[in-house]
């Protein structure tokens, strides 16, 4: 087993000797300064490969002080005025934080700025409305009574929101702002190219530079009491410029409003149904981004070093499943591993020569404080990673942080010297081969493939109650033996379905880019067109309220398929019949482990077992199926279909043969290792592969296998903190009995 490589230590000023312990302790080849510090000498000279974090658009006060009208901007939305008479006045920072934001009063208010009756939706004309600069307030005259009226306008992005973050969270006090800067306006994108072409010459030592990350900011913005106010991982709302707009306006033919900023305050959250706006937008802003960062990456690799790109921060207009990231040069690119969705978000990304994963926890107070105990964090993110990584591996792994503050917690060090070591042997085992993939599943929503690994996200890693019914599909996707792509609605619509595609899952709230909204109404020819390949034999599944949109006199325009439509009160005069739950399928088999004898996981579809695998334990009960969030009002369409579980009324699970095909409904699915089990064995039936699914299966849904044909080899990989047993069936049919210590992996020869 390696005991070195593949690994990146984080240091910083002044730390050197304890750097080069560590770095020996973890097997550390490469090393990077941690943010705002630099590399002291003595670790430059320890002969590891030296990443540096490079910020092209922040950490140059001394140029954009000169010129703040060439910050970056935003579209902000004022909260909401009252008319009681008619005259309103509109406060504009109500709610923003004054240190971060600044309204624009350079540009003309009346050309880039818009008051909306929200009571209507309408457009206040401008000669209705004036801007005192002063004050910060918006006068709006000729206004209706009890209407209520909003402004949207530009501001200024005058601290750097990930410096702003990291200010904020360290308690740097009185450290200078950083403030950040927008390359598309020439004379600062002038600055940013001679700096860093500077910058290479002075830095012959720097062997890769890692971006952190290139122009735009995600939308990161705080309110008054230093709160995050508005995150989207995925948002576009911090890119826009007056001259950006008016380009646009030439390149496109129309104009854009800041309503297609705003979006009634939901600032184009990725759940949102995509417009037209909103996908020019990030088209027009992707190609200005590729074509500036191609640059960087040209300079980089003529002054003889790499360049990386951290998926992170100001990461916006480079989506990497994005048509044409691959032309970028990029040499690498580098990601927060928060789970397997994550992991595998990074792992997955094409083009690039290797994925770097930056493990947790982050190596900042927050979680290093006296009395805390990071390493269960460490252990707990790994064994969330790991799943993702037999999977789609990634080539390498390290932290972020200030190492001063690991190094003083020595069962953390150790922590992190096993789970480097295990990475490694992982690699020395496979070669880097992926494990096998027995099905095909493609996720559908609006977003598709350039979206890969990111649906139902709002902050990275971060799901929250009203997403993680859905988040769990993808987390549970990630470590599972099946290839996953994403598709999109329009490539339902423009090419159909992919012979080689065994299961199509899809859902999602209404309304909502993952369950797809008015396309349903407006897109016949989709339902028709997934219809027709579930009756000629695919399989379908949907999750949460999948294809919903009121139509027709149904709510879900797949219920045929599914078997399951909802309620929405329009058909209450109709009664709704529930046939009686099927307690025995295979879907659910696996709850019925764990009785106390071998006889449960024989009867589940699996043959003799390996002499001296004992006979009496049953091995792996699964536990209660968690369905999230609950769909009310759910119902069978007819009394053919197949009830799996049911509860108040509402279906949570249900199977549907339609023709040759199959289709499954399930309310919700939040991560965990029952549920994950339960979606392996719903993809292995819909698709007609039961009999696939013994074979080099896991009895004990907290333990999963990874078959590597090229290697010749298999592991089981623990998926807790506690001891566990398994069986195991392998490729012949013999069943083999296997103990795992806690987080611990085992492996054997096919």
């Amino acid at each position: 087993m390696s005991t070195s490589g593949r690994f990146t230590i984080p240091s910083e000023s002044n730390f050197a000797e304890k750097t080069a312990e560590l770095a020996r302790l973890w097997g550390a080849d490469a090393v990077r300064n941690s943010d705002g510090t630099q590399l002291d000498d003595e670790v430059v000279a320890l002969g590891m490969k030296v990443y540096t974090a490079y910020f092209p658009t922040r950490a140059h006060n001394e140029w954009i002080t000169l010129h703040m009208d060439e910050t970056p901007q935003v579209y902000l939305l004022s909260k909401r005025a009252l008319a009681e008479s008619d005259t309103v006045d509109v406060s504009l920072m109500d709610g923003f934080f004054e240190e971060q934001l600044k309204p624009n009063f350079d540009a003309d208010p009346h050309k880039y700025w818009e008051v909306v009756d929200r009571s209507t939706g309408a457009v206040v004309p401008t000669e209705q409305w004036t801007v005192d600069a002063e004050a910060g307030v918006v006068h709006v005259s000729g206004a209706e009574l009890m209407h209520e009226y909003t402004v949207s306008f530009l501001a200024y992005i005058i601290w750097d929101p990930v410096e702003m973050y990291n200010h904020l969270t360290n308690g740097w006090g009185d450290k200078e702002h950083e403030i950040p800067f927008d390359i598309y306006h020439p004379a600062t994108r002038k600055f940013v190219f001679d700096t860093f072409e500077q910058w290479l010459k002075d830095n012959p030592q720097v062997d890769v530079v890692r971006f952190t990350t290139f122009f735009y900011q995600f939308t990161l913005l705080f309110d008054q009491k230093q709160r995050e106010k508005v995150v989207d991982w995925f948002g576009c709302a911090c890119t826009v410029s007056p001259a950006a707009l008016d380009d646009f306006e030439k390149e496109y033919g129309y104009r854009l409003r800041p309503e297609d900023f705003v979006n009634e305050g939901s600032y184009n959250s990725a759940w949102r149904v995509p417009r037209k706006p909103q996908r020019d937008w990030i088209d027009f802003l992707s190609h200005f981004v590729r074509a500036n960062v191609k640059k960087l990456a040209s300079l980089s690799h003529e002054a003889g070093k790499e360049a990386m790109m951290f998926l992170g921060d100001q990461w916006i207009g480079t989506e990497p499943y994005k048509d044409g990231f691959e032309d970028l040069g990029l040499d690498a690119v580098v990601g927060s591993i928060g789970d397997g969705t994550t992991t595998r978000m990074i792992a997955d990304i094409p083009g690039v020569k290797y994925t770097e994963g930056r493990f947790l926890p982050y190596f900042f107070p927050d979680t290093f404080y006296e009395g805390n105990d990071p390493s269960i964090e460490a252990w707990d993110n790994w064994r969330k990673a790991r799943r993702a990584i037999l999977r789609s591996p990634i080539a390498r792994m390290g932290y972020g942080g200030y190492l001063s503050l690991a190094a003083k917690f020595p069962k953390f060090v150790d922590a992190v010297e096993h789970i480097s070591d295990e990475f490694r042997d992982i690699h020395d085992r496979t070669d880097g081969e992926a494990a096998r993939g027995v099905l095909n599943v493609a996720i559908l929503n609006c977003w598709g493939k350039m979206r890969s690994w990111m649906a139902y996200t709002v902050a990275h890693a971060l799901p929250n109650k009203q997403t993680y019914s859905y988040y769990g599909i993808l987390e549970s996707l990630s470590g599972m033996r099946v290839n996953v792509r994403f598709i999109s609605f329009d490539d339902v619509l423009e090419h159909g379905v992919a012979d080689d595609i065994d299961v199509i899952v899809t859902g999602g709230p209404v309304d909502t880019a993952f369950s797809g909204g008015s396309v349903w109404a407006e897109e016949p020819r989709l339902a028709a067109t997934l219809r027709a390949w579930v009756h000629g034999g695919g399989a379908l599944i949907g999750v949460g309220q999948p294809s919903a949109q009121q139509f027709q006199g149904r709510f879900f325009q797949l219920a045929d398929v599914l078997g399951v439509d909802e309620e929405r009160h329009q058909t209450l005069s109709v009664d709704k019949y529930f046939p009686a739950v099927t307690p025995e399928h295979f879907i659910t088999a696996d709850v019925h482990l764990g009785e106390g004898v071998l006889q449960g996981f024989l009867d589940a579809g699996y043959r003799k077992p390996l002499s001296g695998c004992g006979g009496g334990q049953a091995i792996g009960e699964l536990g209660g199926i968690d369905f999230g969030e609950p769909i009310a009002d759910t119902f069978p369409v007819n009394e053919d279909v197949t009830l799996l579980r049911a509860d108040g009324g509402q279906v949570q699970l249900a199977v549907n043969e339609y023709g040759k095909g199959r289709g499954v409904y399930v309310s919700g699915l939040p991560y965990s290792a029952a549920n994950a089990r339960l979606l392996e064995r719903a993809l292995f039936w819909a698709s007609h592969n039961e009999g696939k699914y013994a074979a080099y299966s896991s009895s004990n849904p907290e333990c999963e296998v990874a078959v590597f044909d090229k290697s010749g080899c298999y592991c089981v990989v623990n998926n807790t903190d506690r001891a566990q047993s398994t069986y195991v069936e392998r490729g012949d049919g013999r069943i083999e009995r296997i103990e795992l210590a806690p987080s611990g992996i085992a492996w054997r020869t096919i």
